[in-house]
């Protein structure tokens, strides 16, 4: 009870201080430029903290200038924060697909069942070892570095071509106009990244709920099968559901991104 309670401890305290950076990293901003410029005898001189949250305001709130997207810089950029953080779905994504597999018209017998996300990872280790919860990494590593960079590719170019197109019809610029754009971008840069990689999905689902350890894991052999069986639709199984989550959830991920950022004195245009 001990050691749960002290995990508890850590976890509450852990949370309490991401608030207290967040929530204070501003002030300490305000600060530092204070302490720096307001010491020396050259450079901007501010009156006090007011005068120098209103120049950052200003100055730094205002974002990059509105140039044309640039592919060589969005593309390795959106794939590597994709490599990053397929090390974080992929075992994540194994106890879920895991989990899913064996409800409605499951093959998995009762007795072989998971009780729970916990109890799914300590018995996935148990049989397969710590590395068996990574399995599906390289399969989740291609799917995000070339789904990241897909979709922020038809995301930047869907943004810049349509606040240009605002942009000549009218000089109005209002909070409406960000959540048109935003629904539009990132519905449109969702549909765009599963449709480049729904087949690796399929991969990697099959690859994940195989119950067999030493079953293949690399998916272009599995795809390979499956085309074979069933054409290019079977490597696209489930694009419907997928395509109908993505457009919404994303274009909501979007929005409230680009609303927060705008609130926080980020401009981007």
């Amino acid at each position: 009870m001990e050691e749960t309670s002290g995990y508890k401890d850590y976890v509450a305290g852990l949370l309490a201080g991401v608030a207290t950076v967040i929530t204070g990293h501003p002030f300490d901003t305000v600060k530092v430029k204070l302490q720096k410029h307001n010491t020396v005898a050259h450079g901007m001189q501010y009156k006090n903290g007011l005068h120098c949250t209103a120049r950052i305001v200003k100055i730094e709130g205002e974002g990059l200038p509105n140039t044309k997207p640039q592919p060589q810089v969005i593309i390795p950029a959106a794939a590597y924060g994709g490599a990053i953080i397929s090390f974080v779905l992929c075992p994540s994504e194994l106890l879920k697909c895991r989990m899913q597999v064996q409800g409605t018209d499951s093959l998995v017998p009762k007795s072989s069942r998971y009780s729970g996300p916990l109890d799914c990872a300590l018995k996935t280790m148990k049989r397969e070892g710590v590395t068996g919860i990574f399995r599906g990494g390289l399969t989740t590593l291609l799917r995000e570095t070339i789904g990241n960079a897909v979709f922020f590719s038809v995301y930047e170019y869907v943004r810049y071509y349509m606040h240009l197109q605002l942009k000549a019809a009218s000089s109005d610029h209002n909070y409406l106009n960000d959540v048109g754009i935003g629904i539009v971008s990132g519905g449109l840069g969702g549909v765009a990244f599963w449709s480049a990689v729904l087949p690796l999905d399929v991969a990697k689902t099959i690859i994940q709920t195989a119950s067999d350890k030493s079953s293949t894991k690399n998916p272009f052999q599995i795809l390979k099968s499956i085309y074979g069986r069933s054409g290019l639709r079977g490597c696209y199984t489930g694009l419907g559901p997928t395509i109908a989550r993505a457009f919404p959830a994303n274009a909501a991920a979007i929005v409230t991104w680009e609303l927060a950022a705008k609130l926080l004195g980020v401009r981007r245009e």
